[in-house]
Formats: structure tokens, C-alpha cells, sequence
């Protein structure tokens, strides 16, 4: 919207949450973010975790659910793949700040005498690099367009009062001086209960968390109020007498559906006009136009026919775990007009041992598997449940349903070929038995042992197709290369490819050095492939990704008609087939013809 030359000022949107934790504040500042783009404005966005980790990338997914990968390597928070995915943008490592990376950088400058001798302390040096950090950030170009956006969506996370959260509060209290009235918008998640026994919508937990953060310095322009209805009209009026906010900049979350629905809750409610209003901005925007956004929500209720993917994974027990995948199988079977039904199954449950111990536990795992209409094995790390995983698989392939290994799922099904086919009964990868006679999948040398984080073979690499004529070339387009983005230490042993391709598997990616297996795919099977990389992270709401909508597409019957759509230009087939001496850098010199931008559409 920066329709003139020179600096433009950058405009600020901070989302904090009071009472409770996991009141959806990641998906408002991503709702918000939707609503402003839609207003005409260009939107980036930053999560503030206060966390001493410097990234996420050691964490359990059970203590924080999944950890998400950016095309630079990052391993952040949850949150940013919310951010990408509805505002259909690519962030960096540096769009998360957490305690650590802060405390990190400023230990650095002190001990390099940056500082000149200071007594370094929270006030100013920490708060001072927050701000900073916030700054610079902020004007990194997320969506592909160049210069810096026009409005930065930053969450800060954890609750307010948190005693970890101190020093990011009193930095954004000094930041909104900083940078000015008209340039800082801050809006406030909060709770508003209802009492079972009365029905009555309760103010007082949200009076008392405004009340606390008007004493750290921060003044809320906006309050977004979660409860499970509308806010009554007497319950408005209460709370913008008590917290000093006008009773139109007060908006209701009330449950909807699905999170789609959250963008238009807040065009509803007028949010935009509020937002705006205080940046300034009004007088530029456009009418918000969520046309597409609107049919795809609508849609997605709609949806009756049902398809059924069995998740056979180690963290079944905490859907955030795997919140990029489950997003990728929405995305893929909304575009098909299928309702996605997820059965959730332990791995271990699988397993003989189980079959002893809870006999009934072990026959439930199995029932659901056999009623699924396609397996998913995720990635994960450890051997827990390594032995489930490889049954699942072997169930999908002899029984011809539709199977997607992703990163740890495509070395199981590596694994089970190998040992079912090959008859390689101690096949194995050295991360579950280091001194296997058959290892089927061997720790990469780049990588390191001793460092858990940032140490794995981590961001975008590019993979080569090997085959045109095969299901995960067509599903892309029948493009010579993809960007995909990988978290692993492991992969397929390049000594046993040969032996394993002989056999009927079919390696139909590669890396450049052709020494990197990314995709394998057994040509035989209505749906068998397995991806070293994971191609979730990079699915977005109108864009499913290409190997997910392969899945669903084949597990409802309509994989044939969906490929049909991908045929090979004529003469690109004889190209490619010269190009398979492993010499993948021919494979840039293929024409795409534009052609894998029809994939990510079907009925989108």
C-alpha cells in the first residue's frame, strides 16, 4: 500500500493472551493477519516464545507440540506454520524470538566489549534488544515482493504476569513509545467464562488480566474475547466501562466450526475497521474481499462423504504433535470435497508385545488400521513403536491400501521391503540397531551426535526426479526438481539401492550427488511412496500439497483422473530417460511448461 518513495513506517499489531494458555492466540494473530491482507495491505508476522530454549528444535512434541521447519532450517514454534499457511507467506528463523536467542545475543556483544564496560542488565541491554530484534525482523520480505510489508502481526506467547514473559511485556510497553501512537496496535486474548450452574458470562478474569497489564505499561486497543457464545450486550458494556477499551473494538471467538471461520468472525465484528482505525490506515484500505476464503469455509462444513486415514505415529496422544500433517490432509481432502476422518494408533499398539499384555488394546489398533482407507507414517525419533510402524506398513503394502511414509516412514518402508522381499530378516537402520548386519538406513556424516540441536539435515533441499513415469512426478507437475524442506539424521544406505531397486522398489528421487534417496515408490502398488522430506510444511489452504492430495486422492478412488490431469508433454519423456545415468543436474534443463501450478489447484 506504500504507494510513494522514501521509508514508509513500518505499522504494529501485538496479540497478548490473559488467564489461560491456549485460548487460540497463534490462529488470531494468523486471523488477523488474513483480514488485513484482504484489506489490500502487505502482512508479516513474529512469535515471541519466552522460553530459555533458542529454538524448538529439542523439544518433545508432547511438551509443545510439533516443531515446525522453515525453508532456512529454523525450527520454531507451532505458531509460524499457522502464519504461513493462512497468510501464504515464508518466514525465517530470526520471525521467532525466544529468551534464549535474546540472551544469546546480548551475552555475545558483552563478551566481545560491545558494551563498553556497562553492568549489562535486563533494563535497557535485554529490552533494548528485543526492540531491536523486533525492528530488523519485521522488515525482512515474507512474501515474495520486494521491500518490507506494510503491517507486522507480532504474538507474544504465554499468559501476561508470566514471570518469564517480564521482560518482552516492559519492551513492548517501551516499543509502542518507540515507534510512536498510529504505528502500535495492541490487541488482548482473553477468557470470558461461562458458569454452568448460573449461564452467566463472567468478566472478572479478563478485568483483572487488563488490570494487570495496564500496570506492566501496555494499554489494549482491542479486546478479543474467547467464550463459547457471542458476548451479550450488557456483558460488552461491562467490560468497556472496567477495562477502558470502546465497546465496538470488543470482539467475541465464540466456537465455530472451523478455524477458517475465524478471519470472517472478525470481518463480522468489524475488527478490521477497529485495527485500522488506530494504525491509521483506514483511509487506504479496500473492503476486505474473502470471497475464496468464505467458499473454502464454508465448504469444508459441508463435507459429508467421508475419508479415513490411519495415523500410525509414537504421539498419537497429542494432535498438536503432528498439526502440519493433520493440516495437509485437510487441505488435500477439502480440494477433493472428501470430510476427513483421522484414527489416531499408537504404533506400539501393533506390536506382539502388545498382543500379550492388552490384548484388547492391540485388537482395537488393528481393527482401526484394517477399516482405514489409507495409512500415514509420520517422522519421529527414538525406536519406540519402530516395530508397529514397519507392520503397518507391511500391512499397506500387501494389501494394496494407499500408504505415505514421511522422513522415519519412508526408512520403515525400507526397512519392510527389505526384510519381507529381500528376505534381509536383520535389516534395520544403526539409529534402532547400530550393529545390524543389514542396515537399510545409516547415520548421515554431516550431521553430528553429540548436538541435538540445529544438527540434522535441517531446511529446503532440492530433490531430482529420476523417472517421470511414476506417481510422485505427476502429482508434482512432472517438474525435473522440487524444493522440499527435511528434519533427519538418517537415510537410505546408498550401498543397498541397487539391490532394493532389482527387487521392485523404485528410488524416483534423488539429491544432486544422486547418493541421497528422498522419494521411494513401489510402481506395482495403486499408492505406496515414502518422502525423505516432509512435505506438510509446505501445504497451504488453497495449495495442498502434492503427495497428500496423491493419498487421499487414492484412498476415495480418484488418484487416476487426478494424475490424468499431469500427463508428460510429448518429447519430455525421451529427455528424461537420458537423464537417468544420475547426472541430476540435467534435470534443470527440463521445460516445465508452467504446469505444476494446475497441481496445487484441483478444486480449491
Amino acid at each position: 500500500m506504500n504507494k510513494g518513495g522514501g521509508m514508509k513506517k513500518m505499522k504494529y499489531v501485538v496479540v497478548t493472551g490473559g488467564v489461560v494458555s491456549g485460548l487460540g492466540k497463534g490462529v488470531t494473530a494468523s486471523s488477523i493477519g488474513v483480514l488485513l491482507k484482504a484489506c489490500g495491505f502487505r502482512v508479516t508476522s513474529i512469535k515471541i516464545d519466552p522460553y530459555l530454549n533458542t529454538d524448538a528444535g529439542t523439544m518433545s512434541p508432547f511438551e509443545h507440540g510439533e516443531v515446525f521447519v522453515l525453508d532456512d532450517g529454523g525450527e520454531v514454534d507451532l505458531d509460524l506454520g499457522n502464519y504461513e499457511r493462512f497468510l501464504d507467506i515464508k518466514l525465517t528463523r530470526d520471525n521467532n524470538i525466544t529468551t534464549g536467542k535474546i540472551y544469546q545475543a546480548v551475552i555475545d556483544k558483552e563478551r566481545r566489549g560491545d558494551y563498553l564496560g556497562k553492568t549489562v542488565q535486563v533494563v535497557p541491554h535485554i529490552t533494548d534488544a528485543i526492540q531491536e530484534w523486533i525492528e530488523r525482523v519485521a522488515m525482512i520480505p515474507v512474501d515474495g515482493q520486494p521491500g518490507p510489508a506494510d503491517v507486522c502481526v507480532i504474538e507474544l506467547g504465554g499468559t501476561i504476569g508470566d514471570i518469564e514473559s517480564m521482560p518482552f511485556t516492559e519492551a513492548l510497553g517501551q516499543f509502542s513509545y518507540r515507534v510512536g501512537a498510529g504505528n502500535f496496535c495492541l490487541v488482548h486474548v482473553s477468557l470470558v467464562p461461562v458458569l454452568s450452574a448460573v449461564g452467566e458470562q463472567k468478566t472478572k478474569p479478563t478485568q483483572h488480566s487488563v488490570r494487570g497489564l495496564r500496570s506492566l505499561g501496555l494499554t489494549p486497543n482491542i479486546l478479543a474475547c474467547r467464550s463459547t457464545l457471542a458476548l451479550e450486550e450488557n456483558v460488552m458494556q461491562k467490560l468497556s466501562q472496567f477495562c477502558h477499551v470502546p465497546a465496538e473494538n470488543i470482539i467475541t471467538l465464540y466456537d465455530v466450526p472451523n478455524i477458517w471461520h475465524l478471519p470472517l468472525l472478525l470481518r463480522d465484528q468489524k475488527a478490521h475497521e477497529a485495527i485500522l482505525g488506530v494504525l491509521n490506515l483506514l483511509g487506504i484500505a479496500r473492503e476486505p474481499n474473502l470471497k475464496e476464503w468464505t467458499s473454502r469455509a464454508e465448504l469444508c462444513d459441508m463435507l459429508l462423504e467421508p475419508v479415513r486415514i490411519a495415523i500410525v505415529g509414537k504421539y498419537t496422544g497429542l494432535s498438536d504433535s503432528y498439526l502440519s500433517l493433520l493440516k495437509a490432509l485437510l487441505h488435500a481432502s477439502v480440494s477433493l470435497r472428501k470430510k476427513l476422518v483421522v484414527d489416531w494408533i499408537p504404533a506400539s499398539d501393533l506390536e506382539d508385545e502388545t498382543a500379550k499384555e492388552n490384548p484388547d488394546v492391540y485388537k482395537a489398533a488393528w481393527k482401526l488400521l484394517k477399516g482405514s482407507d489409507g495409512v500415514l507414517v509420520p517422522g519421529g525419533f527414538g525406536d519406540r513403536g519402530v516395530e508397529g510402524k514397519i507392520l503397518a506398513a507391511k500391512y499397506a503394502r500387501e494389501n494394496r491400501i494407499p500408504f505415505l511414509g514421511i522422513c522415519l516412514g519412508m526408512q520403515i518402508a525400507v526397512i519392510e521391503f527389505a526384510r519381507s522381499i529381500l528376505g534381509l530378516q536383520d535389516a534395520n537402520s544403526t539409529e534402532f540397531d547400530p550393529d545390524t548386519k543389514d542396515p537399510c538406513v545409516i547415520f548421515m556424516p554431516e550431521g553430528s551426535k553429540t548436538h541435538l540441536g540445529g544438527t540434522m539435515r535441517l531446511g529446503s533441499r532440492r530433490t531430482y526426479f529420476q523417472v517421470m513415469d511414476c506417481k510422485s512426478a505427476k502429482l508434482y507437475g512432472n517438474r525435473g526438481f522440487i524444493d522440499e524442506r527435511h528434519r533427519h539424521r538418517y537415510e537410505v544406505n546408498p550401498d543397498m539401492v541397487s539391490r532394493l531397486e532389482d527387487a521392485g522398489l523404485s528410488f524416483t528421487g534423488k539429491d544432486e550427488t544422486g547418493q541421497r534417496m528422498e522419494i521411494v515408490e513401489l510402481p506395482n502398488h495403486p499408492y505406496y511412496i515414502g518422502a525423505q522430506f516432509h512435505p506438510e510444511f509446505k501445504s497451504r489452504p488453497g495449495k495442498p500439497s502434492a503427495l497428500f492430495l496423491g493419498l487421499i486422492a487414492a484412498a476415495c478412488d480418484q488418484l487416476d483422473s487426478l494424475l490424468h490431469a499431469h500427463k508428460i508433454p510429448n518429447g519430455m519423456a525421451k529427455k528424461i530417460s537420458l537423464c537417468q545415468n544420475g547426472n541430476a543436474t540435467k534435470f534443470a534443463k527440463i521445460p516445465t511448461d508452467g504446469i505444476y501450478s494446475n497441481c496445487n489447484g484441483v478444486h480449491a
